[in-house]
């Protein structure tokens, strides 16, 4: 791919200043890792980002969507192709009667702070959860028993040849951690969420508890990518870590987390490889320990 010529073609139908080239990853991550995209798009609309689709469809370059980086962990060399992140110039917001509609890159937590002001109860789990609906959505995110699933009543997608079309809460087929938009091929534009009238200091005592759970509990004060591996069933894998004796255990700048074993934290120079490494110590000392395999919950992206 010519980098340069490629740059100045998408520049003709997206606006320079929302065009980014050779990007470092690490600015769009929540772990504060990663290497150069060769361009990154950051569309307002629809219409921008079918545009910068069929540009790369014409050229034949690969596309990689993301939100906003929160469970993402990027490969030392980056991402060769486009990186399409839709989240902070994707996010309009409306609210009617139980409903609130909203596209994909708003903040979840502002969404959770409009329900709040709505008097509209149902995502009070989501007041501290990061990242993107959009993500929210495809990760079907969740805490404290509450998840996406319990709340979205359809989706808009966009398809890689830019037809946009509704998908009603059954055809996700929402699973734990998973729905089938995990399996690529759509990218999710806006939300129709349905919320419960609630009392307001109801709502908001909820979203307080479940914060201050979240401080007490989390590195929330260190970058991160939220918890580093699935619940697997009938336990806890930040117990299991625990357990098998590798809470603050470190490679390079990586670390488990010694406030919640389940975290895997950047301690200021973590690499993806220290990331990797960690993730594979991991699986294997668990695995002897408790005949257990973690899966982990972060999405690893780019070139080897």
């Amino acid at each position: 791919m010519d980098i340069q010529a490629f740059y100045k073609d998408i520049c003709k139908v997206i606006p320079s200043n929302r065009v980014k080239m050779n990007e470092l990853m690490k600015h769009h991550t929540s772990f504060r890792i990663g290497g150069p995209a060769d361009i990154m798009v950051l569309p307002q609309s629809s219409e921008e980002i079918k545009k910068a689709l069929m540009l790369c469809r014409q050229k034949d370059i690969p596309v990689f969507i993301m939100g906003n980086g929160t469970n993402l962990l990027v490969r030392d060399k980056g991402i060769r192709g486009v990186v399409i992140k839709i989240a902070q110039n994707f996010n309009d917001v409306e609210v009617k009667g139980n409903t609130i509609r909203s596209k994909a890159g708003v903040f979840l937590s502002v969404v959770a702070r409009i329900a709040l002001e709505n008097h509209l109860s149902g995502l009070e789990f989501a007041a501290g959860i990061p990242g993107t609906v959009g993500g929210a959505i495809i990760m079907n995110a969740g805490a404290y028993g509450g998840e996406m699933a319990d709340v979205i009543k359809e989706v808009v997608v966009m398809d890689f040849n830019g037809e946009i079309f509704s998908m009603k809460k059954e055809e996700l087929e929402f699973g734990y951690r998973w729905c089938n938009l995990q399996k690529g091929g759509k990218i999710v534009l806006e939300a129709e969420l349905e919320l419960k009238p609630g009392n307001y200091e109801d709502i908001k005592l909820k979203m307080e508890e479940l914060s201050a759970k979240r401080r007490m509990k989390q590195p929330l004060n260190m970058p991160s990518a939220g918890s580093a591996f699935k619940r697997p069933t009938g336990n806890y894998a930040g117990a299991l870590i625990e357990k098998a004796g590798l809470k603050g255990f470190k490679v390079g700048g990586a670390m488990i987390s010694d406030l919640h074993a389940g975290f895997i934290v950047n301690t200021g120079n973590a690499t993806a490889e220290d990331v990797l490494k960690l993730i594979g110590i991991i699986q294997r000392k668990v695995k002897e320990e408790f005949g257990i395999l973690l899966e982990p919950e972060i999405k690893v992206v780019g070139e080897e």
